[in-house]
């Protein structure tokens, strides 16, 4: 956690106030037994009812402005808490998006949300009773055992080792969980991506009729995280019977010696009594204490597990130019371009070239596990290649700024996303700033404005949470308008036609090619249709550039490109 103390900058005053008001009701709890000491041997001994009333006033007092001050530690704890957490969890959301999609795939989605979540919120409740304990409670013990001492130093020395051994035993508890909360939180990652996977794939799971199996899986993972939890538990609760018994023990001794010393004269009965209370109190501060050490040993696993992903560097260092199309340059271009997964067996493309002029377009094609969306992203620079070189108007993309890139280069995708809120807060993710004459022409081009149309609202109509109350068609050419609103310079096509029937593919082809003239397009698609009119068409197979030319040079040149038009065309479509 002590690598978490950035955030606490800004909030010194909290800091310091929260633990100083706690030390100040400390010490007001340590002087009760004291008043308490004479109220037994001056007031009651006499039987004076005007000075055990007067005392009687003075510890209500005391226990109002005890209250008061603990009111007021609490806040000031609580406010830094929540500021630390805020901070805390901001931080780490916004490096999480610093990542490369190869980082967050090798880190795991699941796990990334539970640190996000969970594992921040743990370290701010730890924080939290950090600053509420962390001074009150040891100052509370040493204090009962240095005012025993003053009592008398035979009772103070058995109150000592009472507390020794405690804090021995809550010592020892902290070294042998911390490691266990980590197994923990781990088990929780695992449940959180069975949950997932679960509820995202529920109609396929429903299809295969695998509930039984998914639920004993479940079930499985979740028993995993609960005989941890419940071993871990079987140590903590060893903790407090444990450390009872060691100050009882020191009780016992006390109220034995503490016997003989008031029979001897050495000690009054309120001196007695006091010592008692002093007890008490280590005992209380003592399991506190103990609270507070499996809190924070719960937050120190789950700030190790914080740390990791901050000291997860992205793999992808972003560049410093800003994009810019220069005249003369091609839009995008690829110079004999390589890529391998990490831990892939091969490479996923090999000496892949092409040039796409503004304006322009390029089909890609090939079987499945050829490439395709491979191409696509490292055009979006997702990936940087493993050799060759990606150009986006003639400048390496390694040296150009994210977002300036992905303001020139856009991408739809196959599997379209579309966010909670509307049509409009929806479309404005790719443009900002449009008017609605602006979302209007994008989904008109995209062959959605049926859609906006037949939903009551308009561009105001409720999008569902992954857009699930618009069928897949739908959502595909609601992400192409979003897309459209963005006036890209490059547009990327990633199959993202695959849900739309052929008339509409077709209109909407027709439609980007009239209303983005100036833009350079990419269409990747298993369908020949969809790309045997672009200016060029370029043919993977197994990762390999195996071909690059129209559709007719194709047709002429490349057995596979030939044998894809053969197995999806009619013969005289072909000879056409």
């Amino acid at each position: 956690m002590f690598k978490l103390r950035r955030y606490l900058a800004g909030h010194y005053a909290e800091c310091v106030l929260a633990p100083l008001f706690k030390m100040l009701e400390a010490l007001l709890q340590l002087l009760v037994p004291l008043v308490m000491a004479q109220v037994i041997d001056i007031g009651i001994a006499t039987r004076d009812a005007t000075y055990v009333l007067w005392h009687g006033a003075l510890l209500v007092g005391m226990g109002v402005f005890a209250w008061a001050i603990s009111v007021t530690a609490q806040y000031f704890c609580s406010k830094l808490a929540s500021a630390f957490g805020t901070a805390l969890r901001d931080d780490l959301f916004r490096h999480v998006l610093s990542l490369s999609r190869e980082d967050v795939e090798r880190l795991g989605r699941a796990t990334l949300v539970t640190r996000v979540t969970n594992d921040s919120q743990q370290v701010q409740d730890g924080l939290n009773m950090f600053f509420r304990l962390i001074l009150r409670s040891p100052f509370v013990t040493f204090g009962t055992v240095v005012a025993a001492f003053l009592v008398d130093g035979i009772e103070g020395a058995a109150l000592l080792v009472a507390v020794l051994v405690s804090g021995a035993i809550v010592l020892g508890f902290m070294r042998v969980t911390t490691s266990r909360y980590r197994e923990i939180q781990r088990g929780l990652d695992d449940v959180l991506l069975a949950t997932t996977e679960n509820l995202e794939g529920v109609r396929v799971l429903r299809a295969f009729r695998r509930e039984d199996a998914e639920r004993a899986s479940f079930a499985e993972a979740a028993s995993t995280v609960r005989a941890r939890q419940v071993s871990t538990g079987d140590i903590s609760a060893l903790v407090n019977p444990l450390t009872y018994a060691a100050i009882n023990c020191g009780l016992i001794a006390l109220l034995w010696f503490g016997g003989l010393q008031v029979d001897a004269g050495h000690l009054t009965q309120g001196q007695l009594v006091a010592l008692v209370s002093y007890v008490s109190q280590a005992l209380v501060e003592l399991l506190k204490l103990t609270n507070l050490i499996v809190l924070l040993s719960k937050a120190s696993a789950c700030a190790k597990r914080v740390n990791e992903v901050f000291e997860t560097r992205p793999s992808m260092a972003d560049g410093t130019r800003e994009t810019a199309l220069a005249p003369g340059e091609p839009s995008l271009a690829f110079d004999d371009v390589s890529f391998t997964y990490a831990g892939g067996a091969g490479h996923a493309l090999s000496h892949v070239s092409f040039e796409l002029a503004p304006g322009r377009t390029l089909g890609v094609i090939g079987g499945t596990g050829s490439g395709k969306s491979t191409l696509a992203s490292l055009a979006m620079r997702f990936y940087d290649a493993t050799e060759g070189t990606v150009r986006v108007g003639g400048a390496d993309v390694r040296t150009l700024t994210r977002e300036s890139l992905r303001r020139v280069v856009s991408l739809v995708e196959q599997g379209a996303t579309l966010f909670s809120g509307t049509i409009a807060s929806n479309l404005r993710w790719g443009g900002p700033g449009a008017g609605e004459k602006d979302l209007r022409a994008a989904l008109a081009t995209a062959q959605a404005a049926g859609v906006v149309d037949g939903k009551a609202g308009g561009l105001e109509a409720e999008v569902e949470q992954f857009g699930r109350n618009f069928s897949g068609g739908q959502r595909q050419r609601l992400a192409i308008a979003r897309t459209l609103a963005r006036r890209p310079e490059v547009l990327i096509l990633d199959d993202a036609s695959s849900a739309l029937d052929f008339a509409t593919d077709a209109a909407l082809r027709r439609a980007i090619a009239h209303d983005c003239r100036d833009t350079a397009v990419i269409t990747i698609s298993q369908r020949v249709t969809a790309v045997r009119h672009a200016d060029q068409i370029l043919v993977l197979d197994g990762g390999r550039q195996v071909g690059l030319g129209t559709h007719e040079e194709l047709l002429a040149s490349c057995p596979v490109y030939r044998e894809i038009c053969e197995s999806q065309l009619t013969a005289e479509e072909v000879a056409r």
